[in-house]
């Protein structure tokens, strides 16, 4: 169930932080609107994760997956482009969050 909610969290910030860009500084209220509700409700599950799972796990595995999604997300709607260094420090990203999931005995399997 931990990891269930940690996705929501994920979901809901990718949500969230994609919804930003739109929002233009608050001034557009549907994103706004979006923006506000996606973080409270990242933040929620996040904080039900954090009953079982050590927060500096459950925070490297949210915003390591959050940041990648982000990117994916930010390249089609946005139309954002990455050069190589940023393909490979997003592939770094995602070698940690591997390594801390299927390694780390600090993480609730």
């Amino acid at each position: 169930m931990n990891y269930l909610y940690l996705a929501i969290a994920i979901l809901a910030e990718v949500i969230a932080t994609s919804a930003l860009k739109s929002a233009e500084g608050f001034s557009k209220i549907g994103p706004s609107l979006l923006v506000i509700l996606g973080y409270g409700v990242a933040f929620y599950c996040l904080s039900l994760v954090l009953r079982t799972i050590p927060v500096g796990v459950a925070y490297a595995i949210w915003s390591g997956v959050g940041i990648v999604l982000v990117s994916i997300v930010a390249y089609f709607l946005h139309n954002q482009k990455l050069d190589l260094p940023a393909v490979i420090g997003i592939t770094l990203i995602i070698t940690g969050v591997i390594i801390i999931n299927v390694f780390s005995n600090s993480s609730a399997h």
